[in-house]
């Protein structure tokens, strides 16, 4: 009796777009409540830096800003994937993608592309009401097409490796709300107002170079060079993350 030939293995593109689809439609019901939450978090901390930081064109005011509008990216893509793929492991769930004909990589990728889709809503909504309410010019926020992608990557891919590494969902749940505090205080709170040692932590954080490029997109005469790079630093934080939340997930999955 002959073998039967076993069907060929799933490519990575192809099951990337079906894991995001099926993601995005079963955390659409769920998830968009807690988008309103992200975006008017962020939004109620601007008005609260209104009363200490002043409008125009400063440096502080921009920083405000940016660092509210990367916060939803931050709530969305690095807290709650943390708490999402944390109770996922628990609860067994990872088992059923581990007999799926699909890449590990897929899985982890997929995921953490559909919850940072969720903030792109909130991330425009925020950035256009700071720079309303702090009279910032608007024309550079095309830089946002950028900005979400790449901080969405590194922030949701730093928070499925935290969700799939942390041993139990408690601390799953824990890592991900002192991810997104730090991204709070770090980002939102201008750098120049930091103390040192601190602001070397900052440069640590994935999000703090989307935050210096959208910062650098409100200013009236935008130095997009600099802008770049700081994407291209982003990029590369966000290639490494997504590989991180991978071995992650390959590592969880197997034992």
């Amino acid at each position: 009796m002959s073998a039967v030939p076993l069907a060929a293995r799933a490519r990575v593109w192809p099951s990337l777009v079906a894991v995001y689809r099926a993601q995005l439609s079963r955390a659409r019901v769920a998830r968009i409540p807690l988008l309103f939450v992200a975006t008017f978090q962020s939004i109620g901390i601007m008005v609260l830096m209104r009363g200490v930081v002043d409008g125009g064109d400063g440096d502080e005011a921009r920083a405000v800003v940016a660092g509210s509008a990367v916060l939803v990216v931050a709530f969305v893509g690095l807290n709650l994937l943390a708490q999402y793929f944390g109770q996922l492991r628990a609860a067994g769930g990872l088992d059923h993608y581990a007999t799926l004909p699909v890449p590990a990589a897929s899985v982890a990728l997929g995921t953490a592309a559909a919850y940072a889709s969720f903030t792109v809503p909130g991330v425009v909504v925020t950035a256009v009401s700071g720079g309303v309410l702090y009279q910032l010019p608007l024309s550079g926020l095309w830089v946002l097409l950028a900005v979400v992608p790449l901080a969405g990557a590194a922030l949701a891919g730093l928070g499925a490796a935290l969700g799939l590494l942390a041993p139990r969902p408690e601390l799953a749940t824990l890592c991900g709300q002192l991810g997104m505090s730090a991204a709070l205080l770090l980002g939102v709170l201008p750098a120049a107002r930091l103390p040192e040692p601190v602001r070397w932590l900052r440069e640590l954080l994935p999000s703090t170079y989307g935050v210096d490029a959208l910062a650098t997109a409100l200013e009236p005469s935008p130095d997009w060079g600099s802008a770049a790079a700081d994407l291209a630093v982003c990029a590369g934080v966000g290639v490494t993350a997504l590989a991180l939340a991978t071995w992650a997930y390959r590592r969880a999955a197997l034992r």
